[in-house]
């Protein structure tokens, strides 16, 4: 098979989208097939590699780093008219998805969507609640232009089909449990922490925004310190709110943004992930953490709702219910018995959830797709002579 995936951000770029696509593409190309990448072009990216068709982009407000790929409809249908993909994978809203939705449709390829973010929820988050519903307008007249949403979550499915979104399709995402180990745990990495084996270590692993509620970490790991005062508070990741925080909390390490082994040994040298977030779809994170053994604290929904146990792996708490959150995080921190039980079943939450399980089902679903366009030219090719007769 030929496939197309289309996004609008995509490493070395760091976040979650970018991550899980790159992960949908390898899979593919594992499986065999030839994946085309369609993104916007970076500052470093020179010529690009040969399977990339790089576009031009913008920056993105409000996230550094970031950028938009420009409208490219009329591009992408030369591109794919010379080397016609199967199907086509948008993964983003922006500009750039629109325009891959809009050739894909022109060209009568199967194409489907994935909903990576609640830019619904955003809106509240950056002080414009009553945009919510126009948002989520827009994404659904977005969604519902192709064949299949893919979504990681049956809360999430089961949300978008009562909002009026079409032919939504539960795709689970998975981790690497080869990386995210906790034998990476790293005494001298916690040493420059400022903690020794005693010290609990609180950890935040994402986009320093204030999409992700972090006033809430903070307030609950004051509450954690009535317990534990001695404890670190980690902040692994980079964004619009790290330098407020920074400077309101000069007592928290801040480290930056992380890849690879490097991120993998910064979640296994954590004791307790502080997970405030409201605002994701899935929350890849949450699986990294109990694949490294750390007890998480998150709300219960998203990854949380689908892979953690309250009590077992840390605790899920009722979406909202901020007072809960900080007593959660407080009590967990304070009993090292428990977490420690905790630390030794976090791991088995996410054991069979494996990357080639999810790229196989991927190359399902697009297949699928394609099969049921190919039926429908076919049917309309059979009755064309019947309707010039008539």
């Amino acid at each position: 098979m030929r496939y197309a995936i289309v996004s609008e951000t995509y490493p070395p770029e760091i976040n979650g989208v970018a991550l899980t696509v790159q992960g949908l593409e390898q899979g593919l190309r594992a499986r065999g097939h030839e994946v085309g990448l369609i993104r916007p072009r970076q500052d470093d990216d020179g010529a690009g590699q040969p399977h990339e068709h790089l576009v031009r982009g913008a920056p993105l407000p409000r996230y550094p780093g970031l950028r938009l790929g420009l409208p490219a409809t009329r591009a992408l249908q030369r591109l794919w008219q010379r080397a016609r993909p199967d199907a086509v994978y948008v993964a983003t809203e922006g500009p750039l998805g629109w325009s891959a939705l809009r050739a894909a449709r022109r060209l009568g390829i199967a194409v489907a969507t994935g909903f990576h973010t609640r830019f619904d929820e955003y809106m509240r988050d950056y002080g414009v609640g009553f945009l919510t519903p126009i948002a989520l307008g827009w994404m659904r007249r977005f969604h519902n232009g192709a064949d299949a949403t893919l979504v990681p979550t049956r809360e999430l499915m089961e949300f978008l089909q009562a909002q009026g979104f079409d032919n939504v399709v539960r795709l689970p995402r998975a981790v690497d449990t080869a990386l995210f180990d906790p034998q990476r745990r790293d005494a001298a990495l916690r040493t420059q922490w400022g903690a020794d084996d005693q010290t609990l270590v609180a950890i935040y692993v994402g986009r320093i925004a204030a999409e992700k509620n972090l006033d809430l970490a903070v307030r609950a790991f004051r509450a954690l310190q009535q317990v534990r005062p001695q404890a670190r508070f980690v902040w692994v990741g980079d964004g619009p709110a790290r330098a407020r925080l920074q400077q309101e909390n000069p007592g928290f390490v801040f480290c930056g943004m992380q890849r690879g082994e490097e991120l993998a040994r910064h979640f296994a040298s954590g004791d307790l992930f502080v997970f405030p977030s409201l605002s994701e779809t899935f929350g890849n994170v949450t699986l990294e953490a109990l694949s490294s053994g750390v007890p998480t604290v998150a709300f219960d929904y998203g990854a949380a709702r689908e892979y953690l146990r309250d009590g077992i792996h840390g605790a899920a708490v009722a979406a909202g219910d901020e007072a809960a959150f900080v007593d959660a995080c407080a009590r967990i921190a304070g009993d090292d018995l428990s977490r420690s039980a905790m630390r030794m079943a976090t791991r088995q939450a996410v054991a069979g959830l494996r990357p080639e399980q999810v790229a196989a089902d991927f190359d399902a679903l697009l297949q699928q797709l394609v099969r049921a366009r190919r039926g429908e030219a076919a049917l309309i090719e059979s009755s064309t002579p019947e309707r010039e007769a008539s």
